[in-house]
């Protein structure tokens, strides 16, 4: 499988969110590209993109969209790869529109959906799937997630060393 992922958004406006996917790809060292793609103002480009991703050394693909967040199945539909849809929170629905528009796709052509604005783990998602052709990766991920355990445990001693009181002083 191959070790790139193609993150793909409707609106450079999604950014702020879509960068959380990235944080998480730097951090495991998984290869990426960034693209802006609307389904609605240019849905031949983003066809192509999805189409031509898996020649172009992508092993599995992020979309995020907000609203009508038809992004992540108009990709979906153009590739066999995996695709993580990441809803965007915009406008007065609190991406609930996002999410409902991205989970609910039809029988046949699935994506995989994460929390509302939760592209980090859209990235750790595709890292893990990238990781079951890729032990090496795979050895990152599980070191990433000791390192999740380790940081609870701290956590953990210093609240049992400080007390409540003096934890959340220390936190503020």
């Amino acid at each position: 499988m191959s070790q790139r992922v193609l993150i793909v958004m409707g609106s450079d406006s999604d950014l702020k969110v879509m960068k959380g996917a990235c944080d998480a790809l730097d951090a495991l060292g998984v290869e990426y590209e960034v693209r802006i793609s609307s389904a609605h103002r240019v849905p031949d480009k983003t066809a192509r993109l999805a189409r031509e991703a898996a020649a172009g050394g992508f092993g599995a693909i992020i979309a995020g969209a907000g609203g009508a967040a038809h992004l992540p199945g108009v990709v979906a539909a153009n590739t066999v790869l995996p695709v993580i849809g990441v809803p965007i929170e915009s406008g007065g629905l609190g991406g609930v529109d996002a999410l409902y528009a991205i989970v609910q796709m039809p029988r046949g052509i699935p994506v995989a959906t994460v929390a509302v604005n939760g592209a980090y783990n859209a990235g750790l998602l595709a890292a893990q799937i990238l990781a079951a052709g890729d032990p090496e990766l795979g050895r990152r991920l599980v070191a990433y997630r000791e390192s999740l355990a380790a940081q609870v445990e701290k956590k953990d001693d210093d609240l049992q060393r400080l007390g409540v009181a003096g934890y959340l002083a220390g936190r503020a």
